[in-house]
């Protein structure tokens, strides 16, 4: 070959190589149908344009990807034809979205919010994960030439958090929604009342809250007589419910509140103690486990406070269902007051209740149902943990499965709708790894990514009741994690894993895959600020991640070519 060929051979190949690279594709969780293909789209100034059929809502989504794009990159995009395209098809699903990618354009399909909420965060994850921060950063800012349709499998894909053993401000529990959106989660349980802390305002009983969110000190680990005599507390205001509920809403998740009852009140119990058996005195729980005082099921008064409390919750919340609890009414080591109460005794009397084990279990149907009847006539329908199974438990119930998966196989074969919650694969405040001593002090139990992955929620399913598997949560209870950053480094990247039970096929599941997409997702949640734990990666604790700035991420982003 003469010189000047050469010089040309390797001019084009200098230029193939210096072309903008798109990242690998990394997408969790793994969209249904997926085929990419050579090229790329560059996205840093392009024109983007939306459909006039697009809703606010869904106008608002793509707002923020676009807003996400101009800080990413440092470059205002334009608002014209010929980049982005945002169209409305009415023929897809609800949260079903198509995205199509060529090196000219990108197409992006969807029939309502949540399609374009899971289309944009697709989008996000297959850009450098400094799309996710807050600073422009030097980067290859393309996507791969791709056609995606996807849809989840599961219509309920929650995560539960608690704040009444431990408090989490609004920004935390934005922020908490924030990591639920990128993964495509739809479902925000929210536990507000407790034994060791009331966190919601109630107009009409306002002691509530000026009594039952504070508690006079904390329990020491598992000392059980120990208190770190520091007074700990707090609450959120009605407008602040509603702000969370309106932010989650715009990101395509309902809130779910709960009023864990008739157990779990002995916040309620210690502002108002004329609603328990014995009349009190009563003091917001200074400890963990079950209490063994609960609302006195004899007492009419209690159903007054319950429809009042629900009343104002309904005018905060407008999800179709309210978590009622129903678990851990009864401490038979500690006793139960309704075994020697008059009023409870008269109740079972007037509803023939026979003396016995299951009398109490009778009782508790008595209470869930008479609620159930009350949110029903609201327009809503009632969730409670499976303890509510035991007895009789009214039709249209759905029952949340956390004892195992037999509740949830029993009541799927009763014809009862369940949501898959269990422990042995989804109570993200067990330890992630088998080094206990290197991680902050926790309640118990081992829980690593690789089983949370593992769960199939119809194993063990009667044939033909998966029908009433509406999806699958997990729950983040806080007895022993204090600080978001703890609250984080427990719950991702196992949450990343729950996310692709939730959505995912089983054929489309693979940990290997999915294992080799982790590194992104590390460097989305550096990118967001969030922390995690890497025990994956066989790092264990909450100070092990060194600290990276937006170009080492970029760097750290770049595939090797």
């Amino acid at each position: 070959m003469k010189p000047f060929s050469l010089l040309l051979a390797a001019l084009f190949v200098f230029a193939a190589c210096s072309q903008p690279q798109p990242q690998a594709f990394h997408v969790i969780p793994m969209p249904a149908d997926v085929t990419v293909s050579d090229g790329s789209f560059c996205v840093k100034g392009a024109a983007v344009h939306f459909d006039d059929d697009l809703d606010e809502a869904s106008m608002g989504a793509v707002l923020r990807f676009v807003e996400a794009i101009e800080t990413a990159t440092g470059t205002q995009c334009k608002w014209d034809e010929g980049g982005m395209t945002f169209r409305v098809n009415p023929s897809l699903a609800s949260e079903q979205y198509s995205i199509n990618v060529t090196p000219k354009s990108v197409t992006v399909e969807a029939s309502a919010l949540n399609g374009f909420v899971y289309a944009c965060e697709t989008l996000k994850q297959m850009l450098p994960a400094a799309i996710y921060g807050k600073e422009a950063v030097k980067a290859d800012w393309v996507l791969p030439c791709v056609s995606i349709l996807d849809q989840p499998r599961f219509a309920y894909r929650g995560m539960h958090l608690d704040p009444c053993r431990h408090f989490f401000t609004i920004e935390e529990t934005k922020r908490y929604l924030d990591v639920m959106t990128a993964y495509k989660l739809n479902r925000f349980h929210w536990h507000l009342t407790e034994d060791q802390g009331w966190r919601m305002e109630v107009k009409a009983y306002p002691k509530l809250t000026e009594v039952g969110a504070w508690r006079n000190g904390t329990v020491i680990k598992k000392d059980w007589g120990s208190n770190d005599g520091i007074r700990y507390g707090g609450f959120y205001t009605q407008e602040e419910m509603k702000e969370i509920v309106d932010y989650a809403a715009k990101r395509g998740i309902i809130v779910i509140p709960e009023i864990d009852l008739p157990g779990h009140m002995v916040a309620a119990l210690a502002a108002y103690p004329e609603l328990g058996c014995t009349g009190g005195p009563y003091e917001v729980w200074t400890r963990w486990g079950v209490a063994p005082d609960i609302l006195c099921a004899g007492n009419e008064k209690i159903y007054t406070f319950l429809e009042t409390v629900l009343t104002e919750l309904m005018d905060i919340f407008p999800s179709e269902y309210i978590h009622i609890g129903g678990d851990e009414a009864f401490n038979e080591e500690m006793g139960i007051p309704w075994e020697h109460c008059p009023k409870c005794a008269a109740k079972m009397r007037e509803l023939s209740i026979k003396k016995g084990p299951m009398a109490k279990h009778y009782l508790q149907n008595y209470v869930t149902a008479r609620i159930q009847k009350f949110l029903n006539d609201h327009g809503r329908k009632i969730i409670g943990w499976d303890e509510i199974l035991e007895g009789d438990l009214a039709e249209g119930a759905t029952v949340m499965s956390w004892r195992g998966t037999a509740g949830g196989i029993k009541a799927a074969a009763k014809g009862f709708d369940v949501v898959m919650t269990p422990t042995d694969y989804a109570y993200f405040d067990y330890y992630q790894g088998q080094e206990r001593d290197k991680e902050p002090f926790g309640i118990g139990g081992y829980l690593p990514l690789e089983k949370v992955y593992g769960y199939e929620p119809y194993n063990g399913m009667v044939p033909g009741s998966e029908k009433h598997i509406l999806g699958v949560q997990a729950n983040l209870w806080t007895e022993y994690i204090p600080t978001p950053e703890h609250l984080e480094y427990m719950l991702l990247p196992r949450m990343c894993a729950l996310s692709e039970i939730q959505w995912c096929a089983p054929d489309k599941k693979d940990y290997a895959r999915f294992d080799a997409s982790l590194d992104h997702t590390f460097a989305i949640l550096d990118a967001m600020g969030v922390n995690y734990s890497l025990d994956c990666r066989g790092l264990v604790g909450l100070d092990r991640i060194p600290a990276r700035s937006p170009e080492e991420l970029a760097q750290l982003e770049k595939p090797a070519w």
